[in-house]
């Protein structure tokens, strides 16, 4: 059986392919953002600028900036949390998705050669 090697894709390919997947990585971090900033606003009854900076807080992984008092901001913020370090954590990994697929593809074309 002959095997015949294929060629890395194209520069101009990967660029395409780089630009969607971080069209979708901040497309899900705006999104998380946007979950956050209204759910502090609605739950803590907090101005939207502050709202945001507990949203943004969160969601990077540094913890609160104020305080949750009611049952229901604490149930939200509790919720949020967890769902923001899965959030962070795949939009990191769609971002960085195409290079090391073009690092592994390039890899397996240098042992095949």
């Amino acid at each position: 059986m002959k095997r015949t090697l294929k060629r890395l894709p194209e520069r101009a390919h990967f660029i395409g392919k780089m630009g969607k997947y971080a069209l979708l990585s901040f497309s899900l971090i705006a999104f998380s953002l946007g979950i956050g900033v209204l759910g502090y606003h609605y739950f803590m009854d907090l101005p939207l600028i502050d709202s945001l900076l507990n949203a943004s807080m969160i969601l990077t992984g540094m913890g609160p900036v104020d305080t949750a008092e009611t049952a229901g901001a604490k149930l939200f913020a509790s919720i949020y949390a967890i769902y923001s370090g899965v959030a962070f954590l795949s939009s990191i990994a769609f971002l960085f998705g195409p290079i090391v697929h073009r690092f592994l593809h390039k890899f397996h074309l240098d042992i095949e050669e």
